[in-house]
């Protein structure tokens, strides 16, 4: 069997293919959605590696399979992007997929189709260096993450597409071993009044007035939430209003906001929406509060309905999953590994905090250059990323036999 050297070296053999299929990537633009062309492609390039199985599921995941053992294990990248925002920010087409001074540029290069790429060619390292003959490994290109986190996820495990024993998010760690993060739900408040004509306000009830305390309610809310050492604060904020009239001449009969609300350890869906209920009670504020529900077609038309709940997930230190990976740093990199949490969400909503199936993360880039102008992955990350997913396989291995 191969030792971590030669998994080191061979990831570092492949740099030029691995190089030219991340820039493929990042240049078809893939909206949630929309990824049917980046599926295509990262499916195209599974068959070129010889993969044993290539499926895309009936929500649009694409699926790779190397091996036939009995124990699963699944690596997951969503494929899905962010639009490009303004075009004037960038320094170059955010879709060109540019290689330059060791960096990978574009919309995606992050977040997180370098997680992808690597995950492809470590099923190609997988096989070709006669690892994990235990095992069935899945590479998972997931869809819609943006939009939905865990959705996919949730599709997978609730219809048991996949009953894996471990699966390893690739959304971007810089090079560190993360166990967790905090949740989050989608909260919409809402007040009703009475229109009227504009020059007469009198006459109606206002309900942009009515709602407009919630604003100061809501920032309040946010000094007294939950705290962790670990995951840190929970958080609310107001990230959108609007109200609708019969014209600009006319008082509002509708008012909503939008609360973006991100979990803590111990907050719960039930908890929150308690604390909102109560805020706007304490503002005088007669509204209702509700959590929303996602209902999107996915790109094959698929409409798999999701409540906007993500919950938070932590996995214990000691765990045997979250030790396999700092070993497997350990043994690749020769340092000891960081292990931390993303600030972010990730499908580990679904994965680990619906479902229960343990869930770990490791993944080139950093977090920061996520949703941002300029993005970039450097190239030696994205390879060190593939010598970790295929690495990983050989400690798993090794920890149980």
């Amino acid at each position: 069997m191969s030792d971590f050297k030669t998994i080191h070296d061979s990831a570092y053999s492949n740099e030029d293919e691995l190089v030219q299929f991340l820039r493929d990537i990042v240049a078809i633009p893939s909206l949630s959605g929309q990824e049917e062309d980046v599926v295509k492609r990262i499916a195209k390039e599974m068959e070129l590696l010889d993969y044993d199985e290539v499926i895309i599921d009936p929500l649009g995941n694409v699926m790779g399979r190397i091996g036939n053992g009995p124990r699963v294990v699944a690596f997951d990248a969503h494929i899905d992007t962010v639009d490009v925002g303004d075009l004037a920010q960038w320094s170059f087409d955010p879709h060109q997929g540019k290689l330059e001074d060791g960096k990978i540029y574009g919309r995606g290069a992050v977040d997180q189709k370098a997680g992808m790429a690597a995950m492809v060619y470590a099923g190609k390292m997988i096989r070709q260096l006669g690892l994990g003959k235990e095992f069935t490994v899945w590479m998972v290109g997931s869809v819609m993450e943006e939009d939905c986190d865990g959705l996919c996820w949730h599709y997978i495990l609730n219809e048991k597409k996949l009953q894996p024993e471990l699966v390893v998010s690739t959304e971007p760690t810089n090079l560190t071993v993360t166990r967790g993060h905090r949740g989050r739900m989608e909260i919409r408040v809402t007040t009703s009044g009475v229109s009227c004509h504009g020059s007469a306000p009198e006459r109606g009830d206002n309900a942009v007035t009515k709602l407009a305390p919630a604003c100061a309610a809501i920032a309040e809310l946010n000094n007294h939430l939950a705290n962790d050492d670990f995951l840190g604060k929970g958080s609310c904020t107001v990230t959108m209003f609007e109200s609708q009239s019969p014209s600009l001449c006319a008082v509002p009969d509708k008012a909503e906001l939008h609360i973006d609300r991100r979990l803590t350890i111990g907050e719960t869906k039930e908890s929150s929406i308690a604390e909102v209920e109560a805020s706007l009670k304490e503002a005088n504020v007669d509204a209702k509060v509700w959590l929303l529900t996602y209902e999107e077609p996915a790109w094959t038309g698929l409409i798999y309905p999701m409540e906007k709940y993500y919950p938070t997930w932590v996995m214990p230190e000691d765990n045997e999953y979250v030790q396999a990976g700092a070993e497997t740093f350990n043994n690749l990199f020769n340092e000891d590994a960081n292990i931390s949490c993303w600030t972010f969400s990730t499908n580990g909503v679904a994965i680990n905090g619906l479902y229960d199936v343990p869930c770990i993360g490791f993944g080139p880039g950093e977090e920061r250059m996520a949703h941002a102008k300029d993005e970039y992955v450097p190239v030696d990350d994205l390879i060190k990323a593939c010598a970790f997913y295929t690495g990983l396989i050989k400690t798993l291995e090794e920890v149980k036999s």
